[in-house]
């Protein structure tokens, strides 16, 4: 039997290729009333306020972000962002070729899978339509818990809806948001995803000081899984 009774996985930079803003995101801001670097800027400075909710639901939110980028949006303009914004973020994600694979190899292992993501209102909209959603048992959104990584209950939220303990999980990231020491600290094995083409990923918060397992494709995980029970990360 494995060591293991679930794996836990990032979203973005892990499940998914790395991740640049598109130009849909420049066409959202001009349709809006504002320029998109000044957009972009509050985008990029607001980030963990937006992920946990802090200006309200997404289309509060989106008139928010406009707003403090000089813009006075009208209601029917706030009201056509919002789908916007969710296609604009789904066409910046890309699933890495052997998400799928992988995870359905974990699962028929018996083990069961969650992601979870530092997100705003736009992931919880399309991740469950993308060939990884019916493969994973659980999808902790921060912006409906209201924390982010590496907040504690987070990772606490993800082992009760899969009946599992901390220390009987594996956690998969790149290693935005210190959600690699978030992990350690509270039991879970974590592994960072060192996949080449993270080097131009948009990541806020690196936990740079890791010092743990690595590997360099998601299919390594399936052999953590199967042969290794892993010793616990040093953070320095």
């Amino acid at each position: 039997m494995p060591a293991y009774r679930a794996v836990v996985f990032d979203f973005f930079g892990t499940l998914t290729r790395s991740v640049q803003r598109g130009p849909q995101h420049a066409e959202i801001a001009r349709a809006l009333g504002a320029d998109p670097e000044a957009v972009r800027g509050v985008l990029d400075r607001t980030f963990r306020a937006r992920a946990v909710g802090r200006y309200g639901d997404a289309a509060a939110t989106l008139r928010w972000v406009i707003e403090q980028a000089g813009g006075r949006p009208r209601q029917a303009q706030v009201r056509a962002g919002v789908p916007a914004r969710v296609n604009a973020l789904k066409a910046d994600t890309r699933l890495r070729g052997d998400a799928v694979s992988a995870l359905s190899a974990i699962r028929r292992r018996g083990l069961r899978t969650a992601v979870i993501s530092d997100c705003t209102h736009e992931l919880p909209a399309f991740l469950p339509g993308l060939p990884v959603g019916p493969l994973l048992d659980a999808k902790i959104y921060s912006v409906r818990l209201g924390v982010c990584k590496p907040d504690p209950r987070i990772y606490l939220a993800a082992c009760r809806a899969l009946g599992v303990s901390p220390g009987e999980c594996l956690y998969v990231g790149d290693g935005g948001s210190h959600e690699l020491s978030g992990a350690a600290a509270v039991g879970m094995t974590p592994v960072r995803l060192a996949a080449p083409d993270l080097a131009n990923h948009l990541v806020f918060d690196a936990d740079t000081n890791f010092a743990g397992c690595t590997v360099r494709s998601l299919t390594e995980v399936i052999g953590l899984v199967d042969h290794t029970r892993l010793e616990p990360a040093t953070v320095v």
